[in-house]
């Protein structure tokens, strides 16, 4: 099995460019909202270690949200109980995807919390700060003060890229992101 690893900024496309790759998708954002939904053992272990933030069940993202905002180091403890969580769901993924070609990795502090293995392939989805910002401001419930933590958590950009095995352009138009796909898939064969 091949993993691709996703990886780019915050509002880059990242979620859109996994699912173009039309193969099974470990989609961590997802997974996580799920957990605040439905997970109680992670709502017991966010309510003690954020008893002035998280009160009931299902977990509130507001609740969430302002418990990063208002503390640094909140957002360390939820990442830290969220992670392990994470890490548990994608090796049920890859266990029940055992026998696909190939597997993609939506995660983002998949090199922050150390979650890709040394084999998977990482690919960069590069888009202009423009775009990203056009899309961002978009979104239901943009906050720019909660964007800015998580950037402060991630590492540089141009690390990623380094790191990288591929770069998709993403302007945002499927063309152009399906032929950069499809040369990746060809260099896999």
């Amino acid at each position: 099995m091949i993993r691709i690893g996703i990886l780019g900024d915050i509002g880059s496309g990242k979620s859109f460019i996994a699912k173009s790759f039309g193969y099974p998708v470990f989609n961590a954002d997802y997974e996580v909202s799920k957990f605040y939904k439905q997970n109680k053992k992670i709502y017991f272990k966010l309510k003690k270690k954020l008893p002035k933030y998280i009160s009931k069940f299902p977990i509130d993202k507001k609740e969430i949200i302002s418990a990063i905002l208002s503390n640094n180091s909140n957002l360390k403890k939820i990442v830290s109980i969220v992670h392990f969580e994470i890490r548990r769901e994608m090796k049920k993924f890859l266990n029940k995807n055992k026998n696909k070609k190939i597997v993609i990795l939506d995660i983002p502090l998949l090199l922050e919390k150390q979650i890709n293995s040394n084999k998977d392939l990482l690919v960069f989805v590069d888009a202009k700060k423009i775009d990203i910002k056009k899309r961002l401001a978009k979104r239901e419930n943009f906050n720019l003060k909660l964007f800015n933590k998580f950037k402060k958590i991630q590492l540089p950009l141009d690390y990623k890229k380094k790191k990288s095995h591929f770069v998709i352009k993403n302007n945002f138009t499927k063309n152009s992101v399906k032929k950069d796909i499809k040369n990746i898939l060809k260099k896999l064969k």
